[in-house]
């Protein structure tokens, strides 16, 4: 798994870190029981502070995505399951927001916006449908 910072994207380190191991567990990248990077490992590796990563790790626990055990380190929770769902639908509840603000400042009025989304998706279809034919 690669974690990445975007220093220019305005958006808090721990934020960043959080929101990529909650993707990768949604997305199944990161498998139940599976160890995430220690805290000191993963914050030399991005060249942040350890407290930076731990923060991100206790919203992580809090959201019950990942469990400490001590001595061993952190690992996606084995029941996180029930999870996936909501986490999934936040991810995309982001995505789906920043397209409307975009759109919003790009004077693009609701109905524009609904047909470029229908015609994306319609284009989407197609590519899937290609791609399994061939």
């Amino acid at each position: 798994m690669i974690i990445r910072i975007d220093h220019k994207s305005g958006k808090p380190p721990y934020l960043q870190i959080a929101e990529q191991i909650r993707h990768a567990a949604a997305s199944g990248a990161l498998k139940s029981g599976e160890a995430v990077p220690t805290i000191r490992a993963l914050a030399e590796k991005l060249r942040v502070n350890r407290n930076t990563v731990a923060k991100a790790y206790t919203e992580l626990e809090r959201e019950g995505i990942i469990e400490t055990r001590t001595g061993s380190g952190s690992f996606i929770r084995e029941n996180q399951t029930p999870l996936k769902k909501a986490i999934r639908q936040d991810i995309l509840n982001e995505a789906i927001d920043a397209a409307i603000v975009k759109a919003h400042h790009f004077q693009i009025s609701d109905e524009e916006l609904e047909t470029q989304l229908r015609k994306r998706l319609e284009a989407f279809r197609k590519s899937r449908e290609q791609e399994e034919a061939e």
